[in-house]
């Protein structure tokens, strides 16, 4: 598989996967929810591990401000991934609000969407090697 066709279809199946994610949360279909949390941070390592290899096809620094806009965002957005994690085992042992848990996850959710949109932004704008 291409590092193109690799990132593009784990990008996908990640982001249907977070959609069944939020589905599942707000339907409180508890297992099943967890079950698609691991699966969709799955997808994502898949998605970042292709992403890697696409970035080495491409002069990323030739993209100009986009690529350290992009780089911040990849890495806030993977830190901020361990904010739902933490809210949702707070849920489960009755420390927080399910609605609490939900506001964090869509924002992570959000922030997954604008790296992808600024990584896209950079792989057009950068000079294929």
């Amino acid at each position: 598989m291409t590092a193109a066709t690799g990132f593009g279809l784990f990008l996908v199946v990640t982001l249907i996967l977070l959609g069944a994610v939020v589905v599942t949360g707000k339907r409180s279909l508890r297992r099943r929810h967890l079950t698609l949390v691991v699966l969709a941070f799955v997808g994502l390592g898949l998605a970042i591990y292709y992403a890697e290899k696409l970035g080495e096809e491409y002069d990323l620094k030739s993209a100009g401000r986009i690529f350290p806009v992009h780089l911040a965002f990849a890495q806030i957005t993977v830190y901020a991934y361990l904010l739902p994690v933490i809210t949702g085992i707070m849920t489960i042992k009755a420390k927080c609000k399910r609605t609490t848990h939900g506001r964090v996850a869509v924002a992570v959710i959000l922030l997954t969407v604008v790296t992808a949109v600024t990584g896209l932004w950079l792989v057009l704008a950068a000079t294929p090697l």
